[in-house]
């Protein structure tokens, strides 16, 4: 098994945004914990600012992966061009939030990658990436 960890914006913050929502601790820090989830497989975490570059390693995944845990951050709200990247591909897909989105502003409340994901955890914070590769751990 092979999965793809993405990352979108600011959550290479993490640490320093919003402490009090996000928690204290740094993107360097949920690195070692996915590491350290993901010791019997292979795996590689990717992250970026910038919703091409996301589309962009969404679509090389298409061949190279057998799972994809998607953090899209803001672009959860906003990009089609992301959910439209995920279905194109069809590797089965876990959407992760560090916040609880259904329980923050009216906005965040909906998620295009929720259209295609096979299971959305929010509101565990970073527990909840353990979470989503445990699942397609099983899954496979």
């Amino acid at each position: 098994m092979k999965l793809l960890i993405i990352n979108g914006p600011n959550l290479n913050l993490l640490g320093l945004r919003e402490p009090d929502i996000y928690g204290k601790s740094d993107y360097k820090a949920l690195c070692r914990m996915i590491e350290d989830a993901c010791k019997d497989i292979d795996f590689e975490i990717f992250q970026s600012n910038h919703e091409g570059a996301i589309v962009d390693k969404i679509q090389s995944a298409y061949g190279n992966f057998d799972g994809i845990v998607i953090n899209p951050a803001a672009y959860t709200h906003t990009s089609v061009a992301i959910l439209d990247a995920l279905k194109a591909v069809g590797i089965p897909t876990v959407e992760v939030h560090i916040s609880d989105i259904n329980s923050r502003e009216e906005f965040r409340k909906f998620s295009y990658v929720s259209l295609y994901a096979e299971k959305q955890i929010a509101g565990k914070g970073l527990k909840g990436y353990i979470e989503a590769i445990e699942y397609l751990k099983e899954k496979s």
